[in-house]
């Protein structure tokens, strides 16, 4: 029998960590000792209230059924609770919040639930790949929007064309920013509303590092905005903030009719969140507070500044984030993102993730995670400042 792939499938590159895994697996088969500072996953666990709600929850017999499509009142409230709290938002808690199994399969589902073949969707580049991918599978074109150093990394709004604003039917942005650490202001995401109100473009806004910020940076939510809800959706997650990356816990805020699209895509392919885990992420919501996400933020700063130093003695270039789990480095003159990650990698055992995995725009940079225990973060760059700087 022959397997052939469907058009739609062969639109899309295999995913790029996936191939990235594969370099690694090969080098620690060899007994090379890799340090990974490319995914963008915390090494620390969340709250232990949170984790023994979990545990408790699990031990309920009937906690085991099916989920449901729309995720429990509970976590729903939750969800609007802490938009209320943390930036001031007012939530339906039934018809314009709905709770995902992790955010990207949302961003998947959203594009698949309202683009059509030859529509447009305007993509930041560099910026995170599934934007690009779901466009592709549902045919769509895909219309890179450049984030420049020269602008904090952020979309110049006046550049895009009439004619593509015309035609756009998606049009994404994500701050505090994966790869580049920029954030964006208020008054930045006002002018984007009033972008969408004129050009009848909805807008995705992927907000899953709003708080892991630093320096006294508070990052925003898109909407804040008056009216965002008319135009906009913000997704956001656990698995960053609180350190619950596996647990698969996210969330798709804002206009109602897009979050009724975006069930009825859902409800055709999932049966919602293990329901010990949507309890124990309310609690995580409800109950873990600003102090213990500052403690956890003051360690990736630290960790931060111990990448910053060694990239400035190399001569490389990295502007110091506000906010995300990553820094966005220019590589040295002579190579490309992708050649000095594999230098790196063969040379020294690290593990960065090249620029070029985020768009033509990161040809020449490479993002390095802050989600590293900090001892090894210091391993890593001993290791790339011995070589780099012999």
């Amino acid at each position: 029998m022959t397997i052939t792939l469907s058009e739609r499938l062969q639109r899309v590159p295999p995913y790029p960590f996936v191939v990235l895994a594969q370099k690694v697996r090969a080098l620690r088969e060899q007994g090379v000792d890799v340090i990974r500072m490319d995914i963008g996953a915390p090494d620390m666990p969340p709250p232990g209230n949170v984790i023994e709600a979990l545990v408790e929850a699990a031990r309920q017999p009937h906690m085991h059924t099916y989920a449901g499509y729309r995720g429990t009142p509970e976590l729903k409230s939750a969800f609007a609770d802490y938009y209320r709290r943390r930036f001031g938002v007012t939530l339906d808690a039934e018809t314009e919040v709905l709770p995902l199994i992790g955010s990207k399969e949302g961003l998947f589902h959203i594009t698949q639930a309202l683009v059509d073949p030859d529509d447009v969707v305007l993509v930041p580049d560099p910026g995170y790949p599934t934007y690009s991918a779901a466009a592709r599978v549902a045919g769509a074109r895909v219309v890179p929007v450049p984030l420049g150093a020269e602008n904090g990394f952020l979309p110049d709004l006046e550049a895009l064309p009439e004619e593509t604003l015309r035609k756009a039917k998606l049009l994404w942005l994500n701050y505090p920013n994966n790869p580049t650490g920029a954030v964006a202001s208020l008054p930045f995401f006002e002018k984007v509303i009033d972008l969408a109100r004129r050009w009848d473009i909805l807008v995705c806004h992927d907000a899953p590092y709003t708080d892991v910020t630093y320096d006294g940076y508070v990052a925003p939510s898109i909407l804040q905005v008056e009216g965002a809800k008319d135009v906009a959706v913000e997704f956001n997650s656990l698995s960053k903030s609180h350190n619950m990356a596996g647990w698969r816990v996210g969330v798709a805020l804002g206009n109602r009719e897009v979050i009724a699209a975006l069930l009825r895509m859902k409800s055709n392919v999932d049966t919602g969140i293990f329901l010990p885990i949507q309890h124990a992420a309310a609690v995580a919501l409800r109950e873990v507070g600003q102090d213990w996400i500052a403690e956890r933020n003051a360690i990736y700063a630290q960790r931060r500044d111990i990448i910053l130093a060694t990239l400035a003695d190399l001569g490389m270039r990295a502007q110091r984030p506000k906010g995300s789990l990553y820094i966005w480095a220019r590589v040295p003159d002579g190579y490309t993102g992708d050649s000095f990650a594999d230098v790196v990698l063969e040379r020294t055992g690290v593990s960065f993730a090249p620029g070029s995995m985020y768009g033509s725009e990161g040809t020449h940079y490479v993002r390095i995670s802050l989600g590293v225990p900090t001892e090894r973060v210091e391993e890593a760059m001993a290791r790339v400042r011995a070589t780099f700087t012999t």
